[in-house]
């Protein structure tokens, strides 16, 4: 149909292993990503997602296994030839050359003329809003709009996916959502796949349509946000996501989420119940944050809306019953092997 958008960037990893010597960074990997997805890799330091984007980006050669680009083997191409862009993570501008230049410099290295590359890089400058920056030099920028022209400077190549490493761990916490939203907001607009890493919870949940967390180099889990937050599958994915309570039941142990938790000094009767000590209570502004442990010295959670916080009064110190419908208990599995 004329005028229809083009989405770039489907992405698989097909039992992708890579290998620093003995030690197994990202451990037979697969993974398929429709075109125009916005992915994020999440997990703590050392679970694989930075290598594994490296390999992505070609910058780490593939152990075993491939990695297709729009359905193209790109496992052995060189970076350039791959059609992905790589925004790292301390920018990388270079301080003598102006807004403009650093988002033409591709253009550049190929030859092209400095009034063709001025022309070229314009519809950048306007879509990361820095037009009235374009003679300033890194210098004279602020972190976010460094930040941004590192964005549209990886943009000027046409990626069908562009990679990003940790892109906004350097930003003030009112910039990194303003931010955020502005590379959701380019990523629906360009149609292309965007590949995060991130070891932020909250910045995974809010920007991806696909969250890969990864844990010991392999894929602990992967879904939608909302399902990696609401069905974790793992005690791994239920702690690491945050917001959820690892429960011990018999043999099994369950996800129940803080918010689903309530609290009193004589139990419900019909509803789950586990005894735990009051350690730490935190107002969070729309609702009280509670920590406790039990007599094994587990940590649990609990959101109480103020309502519910002022009806039980002081509880400072105190042991009281942690209580929750069997329906809001998310079984969990062993951890992937």
């Amino acid at each position: 149909m004329s005028g229809e958008k083009t989405l770039r960037g489907k992405i698989e990893f097909a039992a992708v292993t890579k290998s620093y010597g003995r030690v197994v960074a990202v451990d037979t990997i697969s993974l398929k990503l429709p075109a125009a997805t916005y992915c994020c890799l999440l997990g703590p330091s050392g679970c694989g997602k930075t290598s594994t984007l490296r390999m992505l980006a070609g910058h780490e050669d593939v152990s075993s296994g491939d990695i297709l680009l729009d359905d193209v083997n790109v496992t052995d191409l060189a970076p350039a030839q791959r059609g992905t862009a790589m925004m790292f993570q301390n920018y990388a501008l270079f301080p003598h050359l102006s807004v403009a230049e650093n988002i033409a410099f591709s253009l550049k290295m190929q030859g092209i003329g400095r009034a063709e590359r001025r022309e070229a890089a314009e519809p950048l400058l306007q879509m990361v809003e820095l037009a009235a920056m374009a003679d300033r030099l890194p210098a004279q920028l602020s972190g976010g709009q460094q930040q941004r022209v590192a964005l549209a400077r990886a943009l000027m190549t046409r990626p069908a996916a562009l990679l990003l490493d940790e892109p906004l761990s350097a930003l003030d916490p009112f910039l990194r959502l303003r931010v955020r939203g502005e590379l959701k907001r380019l990523q629906k607009s360009l149609g292309i796949s965007f590949v995060h890493v991130t070891h932020t919870q909250d910045e995974a949940l809010a920007l991806a349509d696909i969250v890969v967390l990864m844990n010991d180099g392999r894929i602990e889990q992967q879904g939608t946000a909302h399902d990696v937050f609401s069905h974790p599958r793992t005690a791994f994915v239920a702690r690491f996501i945050g917001g959820h309570n690892v429960i011990a039941q018999g043999d099994s142990e369950v996800a129940v989420r803080a918010d689903k938790v309530t609290l009193s000094r004589a139990g419900t009767g019909t509803m789950a119940q586990h005894a735990a000590t009051i350690r730490d209570i935190e107002y969070g502004g729309m609702a009280y944050h509670v920590r406790l442990s039990d007599a094994h010295g587990r940590d649990y959670s609990c959101i109480l809306q103020e309502g519910a916080f002022a009806q039980l009064g002081p509880i400072d110190g105190e042991t009281l019953a942690m209580s929750w419908a069997e329906s809001d208990a998310q079984p969990l599995e062993p951890a992937a092997n």
